[in-house]
């Protein structure tokens, strides 16, 4: 009976011990959130439904959208952001055109907003959760599996064959934040496994 008492009472410690270490790690990727995030344009694009075909659409529009999104000169987020909220309705027009030459009932909707995002790794690149700036793009009613990326600096064409961040997408992102923080943003994958996975409880996501 001692014993059991002993074991329990020891791992009701680790337990504890592990959830504080959880709670910390969340707290520092917020913190870390909210240094980087004046510097990062996230682009984020949600699907009508989570049926075959409205993902497909999902897919071939976010493809279509930021081939004319990253054809802008922008220099700064600022720029961007502006250049965006200044076309909505062109943007929104070819969209919508791109949306009736595959036969889709519903219509894009497409606006600059905040919006709060759980950690999402990009190859080898963590982002922290966080609220980002973000260039949202609904999808009919918009609640299907949805897809992001990052805007600005331009790492939405990251090689997803090798999970590897271009050198040039690096150095652009080096730029804008402090060393700490770029450093903090690359993160070992069994360290964001272990610990990531239990901070879905905090960010309610499923």
């Amino acid at each position: 009976m001692k014993y059991q008492k002993t074991l329990l009472m020891s791992a009701s410690c680790f337990l504890l011990a592990l959830l504080c270490l959880v709670v910390w790690g969340y707290q520092k990727d917020r913190d870390l959130a909210g240094r980087i995030a004046p510097e990062i344009l996230r682009f984020h694009v949600l699907a009508n439904s989570n049926s075959s075909s409205d993902q497909q659409i999902k897919t071939d529009l976010k493809s279509f959208l930021l081939e004319t999104m990253q054809s802008c000169p922008a220099s700064s987020k600022e720029e961007l952001s502006s250049y965006i909220n200044e076309h909505t309705e062109a943007f929104e027009e070819k969209a919508n055109a791109y949306l009736s030459q595959k036969g889709v009932g519903y219509r894009a909707h497409i606006r600059v907003t905040q919006a709060y995002f759980p950690t999402k790794a990009y190859g080898d690149l963590v982002l922290p959760c966080g609220t980002y700036d973000t260039v949202q793009v609904t999808l009919g009613e918009g609640r299907g599996r949805n897809w992001w990326c990052v805007l600005y600096p331009r790492l939405c064409f990251i090689d997803a064959t090798h999970s590897i961040l271009p050198e040039s997408s690096r150095q652009e992102l080096q730029f804008l934040l402090s060393e700490e923080d770029y450093r903090a943003l690359f993160k070992e994958p069994v360290q964001i496994h272990i610990r990531l996975k239990l901070l879905q409880f905090f960010d309610g996501t499923p």
